[in-house]
């Protein structure tokens, strides 16, 4: 079992910036993918940013040039920069972990509580 925690969401102007954090613990074998997603109400989660084990990243459009998404492969963590942030960047940010378990290296996928984000116009 792997636990996320996430932390750094709140209360932000426009153009303003914010960082989260989110820290894996527990019984950590091999992680691979780290990502973040954000859902509104009423609305699927989608994919805000997303890290591989071996570093490449990948954005949604909505965010590119913003939001910078890195990773601490020995601490087992992964974090979002958002800057110059906008009102529709407004959500619960999901942070997102694909880990491989022994014996057989199946890919499960665990998420975090969520951690809210405002932004204020």
């Amino acid at each position: 079992q792997v636990q996320l925690v996430e932390s750094g969401g709140g209360l932000v102007q426009a153009g303003g910036s914010l960082r989260l954090s989110c820290a894996a613990s527990g019984r950590i074998f091999s992680i691979n993918a780290m990502s973040w997603f954000r859902q509104t109400p009423g609305k699927q989660r989608e994919l805000v940013a997303g890290i591989t084990s071996g570093g490449s990243m990948n954005y949604a459009d909505s965010v590119k040039g913003r939001f910078t998404i890195s990773r601490d492969n020995a601490k087992n963590t992964v974090s979002l920069q958002m800057n110059d942030v906008k009102p529709e960047d407004t959500a619960v940010y999901y942070c997102n972990v694909d880990h491989l378990e022994p014996p057989w290296l199946k890919l499960e996928r665990y998420w975090g509580q969520g951690t809210q984000v405002t932004v204020s116009s």
